[in-house]
């Protein structure tokens, strides 16, 4: 039976007037991707307002690993809800924190003593690492990476690369930021090939020290393990490896920002485990809530314990609910198998995948680790010039038949997975046999020619 069930023209009147009120009351900044307004989701589907019902390949951006409102997530949060609601740690401490607290000193890689820190969001805690890398080094300098993202706060900003729509208009921007190109092996910076550019990318970070910043000045490389907004790019083997290496060399600290690849998205539980690296901090958010805000910083216990009494903190951080759905999480990917299923969607993905590149010359790239996919559209496999308007038109055409899908890129034509990894495999099919409509739909339009398998 198909899970996708539509009773309106998408938008539908309920949405439409949603709409309405929406761009009277919200402000133009907080843009949303569909027209459509939730009622209620379960698992790797949604519903809307109209009772239109959808297949969701977005999952709230990388939120729902663990799918909407898994029953272990809502009865963790529904016993939270009988005891209480809010203490503030910094005041009144709970046990669920400091349990959570160990829990994540368990399970993230690296063989050696850790603590953590929980805030509220992902940029929040990329400026707690920022903090707790200058506290600990005395160093004022962070080297962040071209098509990265890390939020959307001051500092964050600063270490986020594309300009439009997220930093222009917002300078100045905090200082001693810099920034180096990432391993976009399909847009190489160096128009090198891998594997005989030798991971060259990674070992000119040498050369930064030499014309940008001297290596004295740095506290931190900060990057993605696989880029989430930049595009779903994943370093070739051995990248990772070279960086930090160099960092350790040059007393550098080593920040992975695991906010979209973390929690079982990549086939592990955490990206750095897929490239046999242990960060000195992990920054982790999204998923970790099973669908409620909460972030951490994870890292070595000496580094973490570098800011004094107070000088991290918030709030809100650590709330209870989501510390006790965080906790959920954990359990599910103990018992469960979300790992392995990570990577049957990512392999299933791709076969259909390779299948429309070689009949459609829009498809340009197709990458990513596990269940953290894409495919990057270009007018021409030759040309590879980015196709954003008919990636929109895509997008466009998916949620009108069915499927929440979402880009990324840093020329906005990238289409990435993020399905939740409690999808069956019909779902799964479904779906991709939508994006492949929206694929044909698109070619036909513009008359692109298709190739020869």
């Amino acid at each position: 039976m198909s899970t996708i069930q539509l009773r309106t023209p998408i938008p539908g009147p309920k949405s439409k007037a949603l709409s309405e009120r929406r761009a009277k009351a919200v402000p133009r900044g907080l843009s949303h991707g569909t027209p459509i307004y939730v009622a209620k989701a379960e698992d790797a589907w949604l519903e809307d307002v109209d009772g239109n019902r959808y297949l969701d390949f977005a999952g709230g951006i990388g939120c729902l690993n663990v799918g909407h409102r898994h029953e272990a997530v809502v009865e963790a949060v529904k016993d939270q809800l009988d005891r209480f609601l809010h203490t503030c740690v910094q005041v009144t401490p709970y046990e669920s924190y400091v349990r959570l607290a160990e829990r994540m000193n368990e399970v993230t890689p690296g063989k050696f003593a850790k603590k953590t820190i929980f805030v509220n969001s992902g940029a929040e805690a990329v400026e707690n690492a920022v903090k707790i890398a200058r506290a600990y080094t005395k160093r004022p300098g962070i080297i962040a990476f071209e098509d990265a993202f890390h939020g959307r706060t001051m500092m964050t900003l600063a270490l986020t690369s594309k300009t439009h729509p997220y930093k222009a208009g917002f300078a100045p921007f905090p200082s001693e930021v810099y920034r180096v190109p990432f391993a976009y092996c399909y847009r190489c910076s160096y128009n090198l090939k891998y594997p005989s550019c030798d991971l060259y990318c990674a070992r000119h970070l040498e050369d930064t020290f030499k014309r940008v910043v001297a290596n004295e000045e740095v506290a931190a490389v900060i990057a993605e393990p696989v880029l989430g907004e930049g595009g779903f790019i994943a370093p070739p083997p051995g990248y990772f490896k070279v960086l930090t290496e160099l960092c350790q060399r040059h007393g550098i600290l080593f920040i992975a920002d695991e906010v979209q690849s973390g929690f079982g998205r990549t086939g592990a539980l955490f990206a750095s485990e897929r490239y046999g690296i242990e960060p000195d901090l992990i920054v982790t958010a999204k998923s970790m809530g099973g669908g409620l805000p909460l972030a951490a910083v994870t890292g070595r216990a000496e580094i973490m314990d570098a800011p004094g009494p107070g000088g991290l903190g918030g709030t809100f951080a650590g709330n209870p609910l989501s510390c006790a759905a965080a906790l959920a999480v954990l359990d599910l990917f103990e018992r469960e198998n979300l790992l392995n299923r990570a990577n049957e969607i990512g392999e299933r993905f791709q076969r259909r995948a390779r299948e429309w590149q070689r009949r459609w010359s829009i498809i340009g790239d197709i990458r990513g680790l596990g269940g953290m996919q894409a495919i990057e559209l270009v007018q021409s496999q030759e040309s590879k010039t980015p196709a954003g308007d008919e990636t929109k038109k895509i997008t466009q055409y998916c949620y009108e038949h069915g499927l929440i899908t979402i880009t990324a890129g840093t020329y906005s034509n990238v289409i990435r997975l993020l399905v939740p990894l409690v999808i069956s495999n019909e779902q799964m099919d479904e779906a991709l046999s939508v994006l492949e409509s929206a694929i044909a739909a698109v070619c036909d339009q513009k008359g692109a020619v298709a190739q020869l398998v």
